[in-house]
């Protein structure tokens, strides 16, 4: 039985739209998900300017997990990595005792494009919360897929269709494409 349908909110990042689903005022988590935001999808021409970009800023205990659909972006962090995250690829941080981190469209900002994807914050399970902070990056080819009456999904994280993603996560889940 569905108890609750939350629709996004959609704010306005200074000319990038993100739709925040959690956390909302009936439902602040659903399971160990704290904040699923959708990111886009925006069209952007080459040569936006920097407002876009998610400047540096701290989490502390819990995960953050970014999908995307359409786009690229370049994730920087505290633990010294540098990544970009590419369509169907799986940027999986944990912030543990804490991290700092920043988000730029760098290759968008030189070619233009379109971004699309989902970030979704992951509180940690409260042993786990004082953990050294990490990330991990997934490519597609490493995320399970399963096919059934015509419709294809990708599990993203954790476990389902009798298939176990190799995402580490730090809470039963599982969260499909």
């Amino acid at each position: 039985m569905i108890e609750l349908v939350i629709d996004q909110r959609r704010k306005d990042l200074g000319g990038f739209e993100v739709g925040r689903v959690l956390p909302y005022a009936k439902r602040r988590m659903i399971g160990p998900f704290i904040f699923f935001d959708h990111m886009g999808p925006a069209d952007f021409q080459a040569g936006f300017g920097r407002e876009v970009d998610v400047r540096p800023h701290p989490h502390i205990g819990l995960s953050t997990l970014s999908y995307l659909f359409e786009g690229e972006m370049t994730h920087r962090d505290s633990v010294g990595v540098t990544q970009p995250i590419r369509p169907g690829e799986v940027n999986w941080m944990t912030a543990g005792r804490g991290i700092t981190h920043s988000e730029r469209f760098e290759t968008l900002r030189e070619r233009g494009g379109r971004m699309n994807g989902i970030q979704t914050w992951i509180a940690l399970p409260v042993e786990d919360e004082e953990m050294a902070p990490s990330f991990d990056h997934y490519a597609p080819e490493v995320l399970p897929t399963h096919e059934e009456n015509g419709m294809w999904a990708r599990l993203i994280a954790g476990e389902a269709f009798g298939a176990k993603s190799p995402v580490k996560t730090h809470s039963p889940m599982f969260y499909v494409h």
